[in-house]
């Protein structure tokens, strides 16, 4: 097996699952929510699921030029499709969307999502 290229897709969406379930996770203990990982689960599923379609969304879009670690697309279409997807299958599901949440989500995510990205630009990580 050869070198892992420190710049894989995967890797970044590990990094983006990571940082949806620390979102929603926090957001439990705000509001000191019982059943910890049932809780979560219940919590990230429509953001899981909507960061997926964001991902999907990107490669499908861009997938000539797909860089999982770029801002622009790859951060913005999947911060946006996690919160607007995320937020119809809340709907969907029984689940809230007051707007206070909706900002708060929005704000949060893009810290987390685009964030991450941001950082990684300024540590080069070299292509293998």
């Amino acid at each position: 097996m050869g070198p892992v290229n420190k710049r894989s897709p995967i890797i970044a969406a590990v990094i983006d699952l990571v940082a949806v379930l620390i979102f929603c996770a926090i957001g439990r203990r705000s509001h000191d929510e019982a059943n910890a990982l049932t809780g979560l689960a219940h919590t990230a599923w429509p953001f899981v699921a909507a960061a997926v379609i964001g991902w999907g969304l990107t490669i499908a879009l861009y997938r000539d030029k797909f860089d999982a670690f770029l801002i622009l697309p790859t951060g913005i279409v999947v911060w946006v499709s996690t919160v607007l997807f995320g937020m119809i299958l809340r709907v969907v599901s029984g689940q809230g969307t007051a707007f206070s949440f909706v900002v708060v989500a929005t704000i949060v995510l893009a810290v987390f999502l685009i964030g991450w990205r941001a950082l990684a630009k300024l540590v080069p990580i070299p292509k293998n």
